[in-house]
């Protein structure tokens, strides 16, 4: 086990995912500056380190309903809740972005937007270019930051890319071929039960293979009532990621430092060793899960 958790150090390419519940003071919606900030640095530590990196992030519709006083999301039908929804994420992305953009300028980094739907991988051609945008941004020394288009696509609010969690994965499979994925979330990584109600819940360190019984592990649930993702759309990511031949590690947020601990090998979290499987079909899974 320690042996794998040492090539970890030797990854070049890692997608980073911070969700909703990461980013904010539970007590009131508003983002976490120092938290943010400490993501941000962490970030352009990994840069100059010579690697490549990319983040997925959450927050838009939080950050969006919190600048313009809303409590909750609602409307006298469901389009018109879809509408708020759409509203939220079109006030909050640019909100989100621009606290990006500022923190990553003061370590001498640049970031760039990049806004994807279903569309975007299930389409040949979208896939295609948004993989030369990805590579060209890479190249370029840039930090791409991505999040769901949620202002013209309805159908990731619903399905919600599961709180970005499926995208990172996604991201890290076929847009840049990374070699590791992150899901920094508000649990210290996989148990054999929800530890908020099972006291009993062990907890996983590593999985080197993902069966079934590892799967069904992944119930639907999540502590926060601001993102969307639980642990069984984290299954559905190491899935796609361990499938693509991607490592995969959960981790907690409650202290962003954990990501330079990681990428030195330290034995925090739950790592999902990758298993290529050839006969995955990334597109193909993406537009059946989005059926069922």
């Amino acid at each position: 086990m320690n042996n794998i958790r040492e090539q970890i150090k030797d990854k070049k390419k890692i997608v980073v995912k911070i969700g909703s519940s990461s980013l904010q003071h539970s007590e009131t919606g508003d983002l976490d500056y120092i938290r943010l900030e400490k993501l941000v640095r962490e970030l352009c530590d990994i840069s100059n380190q010579g690697k490549e990196v990319v983040l997925v992030t959450s927050g838009a519709i939080a950050v969006g309903k919190k600048a313009v006083n809303l409590k909750t999301i609602e409307g006298q039908t469901q389009a018109e809740a879809m509408a708020v929804k759409q509203a939220c994420s079109a006030i909050g992305q640019a909100r989100l972005m621009m606290a990006y953009q500022k923190l990553f300028s003061e370590y001498n980094h640049v970031a760039a937007q990049i806004l994807m739907t279903k569309n975007t991988i299930v389409d040949n051609l979208n896939r295609y270019n948004a993989h030369n945008t990805f590579t060209q941004l890479l190249k370029m020394g840039v930090i791409p930051i991505v999040n769901e288009n949620d202002t013209v696509a309805t159908d990731e609010i619903d399905l919600s890319f599961s709180d970005n969690d499926f995208l990172s994965a996604i991201v890290a499979a076929i847009m840049i071929d990374a070699d590791l994925l992150i899901l920094l979330s508000d649990i210290d990584g996989l148990y054999t039960d929800d530890p908020r109600q099972n006291p009993d819940a062990e907890f996983i360190e590593q999985v080197d293979e993902l069966t079934d019984e590892f799967m069904n592990m992944g119930k639907a649930s999540t502590g926060s009532n601001v993102g969307t993702g639980g642990m069984n759309t984290k299954m559905i990511a190491a899935k796609i990621a361990t499938s693509s031949d991607v490592d995969m590690l959960i981790a907690n947020s409650r202290d962003i430092g954990v990501l330079h601990r990681l990428l030195e090998g330290e034995n925090e979290g739950t790592l999902f060793v990758a298993h290529r499987d050839e006969s995955f079909d990334l597109p193909e899974f993406v537009q059946n899960l989005h059926k069922n």
